[in-house]
C-alpha cells in the first residue's frame, strides 16, 4: 500500500529525530567513556576487582594514604561505569518514549502545514465530479497566509480555472449564436424548396432535385438543432423534476416513426428527477438510432425500462449490422458513425444522436454505456439516480 504524503512526512520528521538521538546518545556516551581514569594502572596494585570480590588489603610497607587513593580510584571508575550503563539503558528508554511522541507530534504538524494542499485537492475534485463539462470552473481557492509555494501554487491553479472558464463561455456562447444563425437561412432555404417543387409545371427533373436537396437541407436543420440540444445538456440544470422513464420510453416507442421495422416497448417503473424535456429526448435519441441503423427487412427494436441497484435505467435494443466491438466506445465521439469518421449520407443522422446521449445522461448524475448484441446490432443502456 502507498503512504499518504503526509505519513511519509511523519515518517521523514519521526526517523531524523531518531537517527539524532541514537547519534547524540552514541557520541555522549563516547566521551564519557574517554574522559573516565584508567582503570587497568589502578588496578596493577591488587588482586582482586569491584565486580564482586573482596577488596585485597595493602601490601606490607604500602603508605595508607596511597593505598586510599588507589582504592578511591578504583571504586570511582566502577561507579562510572554503573553510570554509563545506566546512560545507555535509561536514555534508550528515554529516546524510545520521546521519538513516539515526536512521530505523533509530526502527524499533526504535517496535517497542518498540507492543509492548504488539501483545499486546493478539494476544489478540483468538485470541478473534475460536476455532472456538465464546465460546471465549477467558476470556483476559486481562497487560502490566507504567507506569499509561499503552497500560496503561489492556489493563485497559478486559480489563474488556470479562470481561462478555462473563459473558454467553456465563449465556446458555448459561439455554439449557441451560430446555431441560431444558421437556422434562419435554413429555414428560409426550406420554404423555398418547397415552394419550387410543389408549384404547378415544376419538371419531374426539378422534383426530384428539390426533394434531394429538402433531404440535404433536412439533415442540415437536425444538425444545427443537435448542437443546440447538446450545448443545453453540457451546461448546469435547473429545477429538476419527478418523472417516471417508463411513462417517457412508453410514449416515445409508440410515437416514433418505425417503417418496417417492429417496436416494442417492456416498461417497469423507473422513477427518476431530471428535466423532461431533455429526457424525453435522449429517449428518441436511443429510439431513432435503433430505428435508422436496422436491418432493411425484419428489423425489430426494444425499449424496456427498469430499477436496478438503486438507479433507473433505460435500455433499448435492435436487431442490425454486426458491431465490431472496438468501434462501440467511439459511437459517442460527436460526429462518428459505424465504419467512418464524419462522412454519411443525406438519409443518416446527424452523428449527434449517442453524444447526445452521453452528455444528457452526465447532467443528471448517470451514465451512458453500449454494448454489441450478440447476433449484431446494439444495445445501449442508459442508468441514472433513482429519485
Amino acid at each position: 500500500m502507498r503512504l499518504t504524503l503526509r505519513a511519509r512526512l511523519t515518517l521523514v520528521y519521526g526517523g531524523l529525530f531518531l537517527v539524532g538521538g541514537i547519534l547524540l546518545l552514541v557520541l555522549t556516551h563516547s566521551l564519557i567513556r574517554d574522559s573516565l581514569p584508567d582503570e587497568a594502572e589502578a588496578n596493577s596494585t591488587f588482586t582482586g576487582t569491584m565486580s564482586g570480590e573482596e577488596i585485597p588489603t595493602p601490601e606490607p610497607g604500602q603508605d595508607p594514604k596511597v593505598y586510599g587513593e588507589q582504592l578511591r580510584f578504583v571504586i570511582t571508575g566502577e561507579v562510572w561505569k554503573n553510570a554509563l550503563d545506566a546512560l545507555v539503558r535509561q536514555g534508550g528508554i528515554a529516546l524510545a518514549l520521546v521519538s513516539v511522541g515526536t512521530i505523533a507530534l509530526g502527524w499533526l504538524v504535517a496535517g497542518r502545514m498540507l492543509r492548504p494542499l488539501q483545499r486546493v485537492t478539494d476544489t478540483a475534485a468538485r470541478i473534475a465530479e460536476a455532472p456538465a463539462a464546465g460546471q465549477g470552473l467558476h470556483e476559486r481557492i481562497r487560502l490566507e497566509g504567507p506569499q509561499d509555494e503552497l500560496r503561489e501554487l492556489a493563485e497559478t491553479f486559480n489563474r488556470m480555472l479562470e481561462r478555462l472558464d473563459h473558454s467553456f463561455d465563449g465556446q458555448r456562447s459561439f455554439i449557441s449564436n451560430a446555431s441560431h444563425e444558421l437556422r434562419t437561412p435554413l429555414t428560409v432555404t426550406r420554404a423555398l424548396l418547397e415552394v419550387a417543387v410543389h408549384r404547378k409545371g415544376a419538371s419531374a427533373d426539378v422534383q426530384q432535385l428539390g426533394e434531394t436537396l429538402l433531404e440535404v437541407n433536412a439533415r442540415h436543420e437536425r444538425l444545427i438543432e443537435g448542437l443546440l440540444l447538446l450545448m443545453r445538456s453540457d451546461r448546469e440544470l435547473g429545477e429538476r423534476s419527478y418523472l417516471d422513464l417508463a411513462d417517457i420510453a412508453a410514449h416515445v416507442a409508440a410515437q416514433t416513426p418505425a417503417p418496417g421495422v417492429a417496436v416494442t416497448a417492456d416498461c417497469a417503473e423507473a422513477p427518476a428527477r431530471g428535466e423532461p424535456v431533455l429526457l424525453e429526448r435522449m429517449v428518441q435519441n436511443l429510439v431513432e438510432n435503433a430505428v435508422r441503423y436496422n436491418l432493411p427487412e425484419d428489423g425489430w427494436v426494444t425499449v424496456t425500462t427498469r430499477t436496478e441497484d438503486g438507479r433507473s435505467v433505460v435500455e433499448v435494443a435492435n436487431s442490425g449490422p454486426v458491431v465490431p466491438a472496438f468501434e462501440v466506445p467511439g459511437l459517442f465521439t460527436p460526429f462518428r458513425r459505424l465504419g467512418t469518421e464524419r462522412l454519411a449520407t443525406a438519409s443518416k443522422g446527424a452523428g449527434l444522436g449517442l453524444s447526445i446521449v452521453r452528455a444528457v445522461a452526465e447532467a443528471h448524475g448517470g451514465e451512458a454505456a453500449a454494448k454489441a448484441g450478440t447476433e449484431g446490432g446494439l444495445v445501449v443502456t442508459v442508468s441514472l439516480p433513482a429519485a
